[in-house]
């Protein structure tokens, strides 16, 4: 009947981290995780290398360059972000395909640096893009890679094709570059704004789930342990008085065989809000899991720990489930205030235990107050 003591590494602690930072994720959490960052660089890629093709184009017409580097161009600017979040979602590993991705937007950005003769604006565009991408996907380590494959692409595709160095823009390149300039900034930040809130949801939710109980909301036995020590410590410290209660429904398991777990669960739903209604909104209710409950009433004495333990006697009395009105719900209930002589929060517990232990043992549905 007396609860075991928690072992916390058993328990969920959420991290929003990749399988890379954290083995401890799932093969499917670290799949998601990867399709996401897939789905974060899928927009600012397309819509950052549309706004490119205007200004390259400009360059190139500027330059006699054979038709084959206009078809790349277009293959680049306008196919090859589909086909990279093609590449990346149809992966086994999202992640690391994505990650391959960037890496090839390096290097073809590389490239085109060199194509237009190292053109200043077109030229700080695309570095300007390298830079924003690979430090917001990948940190300092990612962006040195993907500035050293820009940088030997640049050099390889100068020394192969042998353009000239014509660094000067004019007018009609710099109004063309311009809006690279301020609308893949914008867009970068805005996308990652975004998964920035759902993270913040999905982790308030996860910290949620991590002290609740999922059925009945009330806090679970991990936290409700935490909370109980910091009130046994709280208590000491300030000469309060304290009154902690540990309540067992009963006969629950024939509840379950003959009724079914629905009612089972049901039972347990109700019991949790009548002890709602009947405390406090400062007293602290936790479930132990299955048919135990614990609550903590701080700055309450044993007498009116029992007559709220009453209050509950009575509404459960007339009470009857939905699913099965001719069901009679009761508790039994031990209730241990904090004494001088107790030198640890779990000495606490076991007072609590061992008066639960007598009032089953004088025949349930009552409440008992340790000796």
């Amino acid at each position: 009947m007396f609860p075991k003591i928690m072992n916390d590494n058993n328990f969920y602690t959420p991290d929003g981290s990749n399988k890379e930072r954290n083995p401890n994720l799932s093969d499917e959490d670290h799949y998601n995780d990867g399709l996401q960052f897939a789905q974060r660089e899928r927009l600012p890629r397309a819509a950052g290398l549309a706004c490119l093709f205007f200004p390259l184009a400009a360059e190139m017409v500027s330059k006699p360059m054979a038709g084959g580097w206009w078809i790349l161009l277009v293959l680049w600017t306008f196919v090859w972000p589909h086909l990279a979040w093609q590449l990346a979602s149809r992966s086994s590993d999202p992640l690391a395909s994505e990650t391959h991705n960037i890496k090839v937007d390096a290097i073809l950005a590389g490239i085109w640096v060199a194509l237009t003769g190292i053109n200043l604006m077109p030229s700080l565009a695309l570095v300007m893009m390298v830079f924003i991408t690979t430090m917001g996907a990948g940190g300092p380590r990612l962006c040195l890679v993907a500035v050293f494959l820009t940088l030997v692409s640049c050099l390889a595709t100068l020394q192969l094709t042998g353009i000239a160095f014509a660094p000067v823009s004019p007018p009609l390149t710099i109004w063309l570059t311009v809006p690279v300039l301020l609308i893949y900034p914008l867009l970068f930040s805005w996308v990652n704004y975004r998964a920035a809130i759902r993270m913040e949801d999905s982790r308030r939710r996860l910290q949620v789930m991590s002290i609740r109980d999922g059925m009945t909301g009330v806090y679970n036995r991990r936290h409700w342990e935490t909370l109980l020590r910091d009130e046994f410590d709280n208590c000491r410290r300030h000469q309060r008085v304290a009154t902690l209660l540990l309540i067992d429904v009963d006969h629950f398991k024939t509840i379950n065989d003959t009724c079914g777990h629905d009612v089972g669960d049901e039972a347990i739903v109700a019991i949790t809000r009548h002890l709602q209604l009947s405390l406090r909104g400062s007293d602290v209710i936790g479930r132990f899991g299955g048919d135990e409950f614990a609550v903590i009433m701080g700055g309450t004495s044993s007498e009116s720990a029992i007559a709220a333990m009453t209050r509950v006697h009575d509404r459960l009395a007339t009470f009857r489930l939905t699913s099965a009105p001719n069901l009679a719900l009761h508790i039994s209930v031990g209730v241990a205030p904090l004494t001088e002589e107790m030198a640890q929060y779990r000495e606490w517990l076991k007072a609590a235990d061992l008066a639960l232990y007598k009032a089953k043992r004088a025949g349930r549905n009552r409440t008992e107050v340790a000796a």
